[in-house]
Formats: structure tokens, C-alpha cells, sequence
């Protein structure tokens, strides 16, 4: 996986992040540095661990099905990819609240990486160096998380469904161009 690939996949991954931190930018009264990091410390952490859980677990199981790895990496992020534009259409909305306390963001924090976890699986099948590539996706959430908490604080809710949208198209292409690439398409 190439620099510019894990680098939409980070983005795709990390768009869920952002629109809870945008609710969450939202709700404060006030945002700080300290007020922005918290979450990006939180999104970020929890979307580099995800997908090395994902890896040493779909690890485990590559020589049983090496045969099928590029579908199942299709299927799983389709279905993540198809899910988040589900959720940009139907306007889900996270409820704004501005707690940073350990019980909020943790099942926040958990929530926004599931998806990381099965892209995490996916990388077993994939020639990806997983600490670099963790490591980076948990950059990436960090800075957009912090940043969300920002713009939540200015402008509201008003891009919340298109970061979805656009994180779920991101996740759809990736898994489309994997499967074409197996196939001998590109």
C-alpha cells in the first residue's frame, strides 16, 4: 500500500472522528488547544490501535484464506464505505454534548474505530508495514479530530454529513481499486 493510498484510507477512516468532534466543538462554550487535543488524543489513539488489533488478529488466519483476502477486503470496506453514506443520508446525528470526562470519550473513542478494527484485518492480506501505517492513520484522526472540535466551535453542524459522505466514498473506492488490482484490472 502506497503512501497516497494509506493516506485516503486514513482520511476515510478518520471522518467519523471529525463529525463527533464537529458535536462536540458544538456544545463547548469555549475551545482551547487543551479542549481540541483531548479528543484527537482520543480518536487518534484508538484509530492506530484498532487496526493493529485487526492485523494481529487477521494475521492469524492468512493462510486460510489467502485465496479470498481481496474480497473479503472489498466486502468489509464496503460495507464500512456503504454504512457511513447511510448514516450522512439519513442525518444521524450525534447528540452534542461537550463532556470530555474518560466514559464518554472512551465509548466515543470505540465507537469511531470499529471500522478501523476491519481495515485492520484487511492489512494482513495486504503488503502494508502496520506500526508505520497505524501510527500514521492515528496522526491523521488526531489532527482532524482537533481540528473538527474548531470548526465545530464556528460553524456548527454544517459539514458533518459531507465528512461522512466523503469518508464513505474514500472507504468504497479503496476496497473497489484492492479487488481490481488482485483481479489484474490495474
Amino acid at each position: 500500500m502506497g503512501f497516497w493510498e494509506l493516506l485516503l484510507l486514513a482520511v476515510g477512516l478518520s471522518m467519523d472522528a471529525f463529525a463527533v468532534s464537529i458535536c462536540k466543538g458544538l456544545a463547548m462554550d469555549r475551545v482551547t488547544l487543551k479542549k481540541a487535543c483531548i479528543p484527537g488524543l482520543w480518536f487518534g489513539g484508538f484509530q492506530g490501535a484498532m487496526p493493529l488489533l485487526g492485523w494481529l488478529l487477521g494475521s492469524r488466519f492468512t493462510s486460510y484464506i489467502t485465496s479470498v483476502d481481496h474480497w473479503i477486503a472489498f466486502v468489509l470496506l464496503g460495507i464500512l464505505g456503504f454504512n457511513m453514506l447511510r448514516e450522512a443520508k439519513n442525518g444521524e446525528a450525534e447528540e452534542a454534548d461537550a463532556s470530555l470526562g474518560f466514559r464518554v470519550m472512551l465509548a466515543m473513542a470505540v465507537a469511531t474505530s470499529i471500522d478501523a478494527l476491519a481495515v485492520g484485518i484487511t492489512f494482513a492480506f495486504l503488503e502494508v508495514n502496520i506500526l508505520p501505517a497505524v501510527s500514521f492513520i492515528a496522526l491523521v484522526t488526531f489532527l482532524f479530530s482537533a481540528v473538527g472540535v474548531k470548526i465545530g466551535s464556528l460553524f456548527g453542524t454544517r459539514f458533518k454529513a459531507k465528512a461522512e459522505a466523503l469518508g464513505g466514498i474514500i472507504l468504497i473506492l479503496l476496497g473497489v481499486k484492492i479487488l481490481l488490482e488482485h483481479l489484474g484490472v490495474f
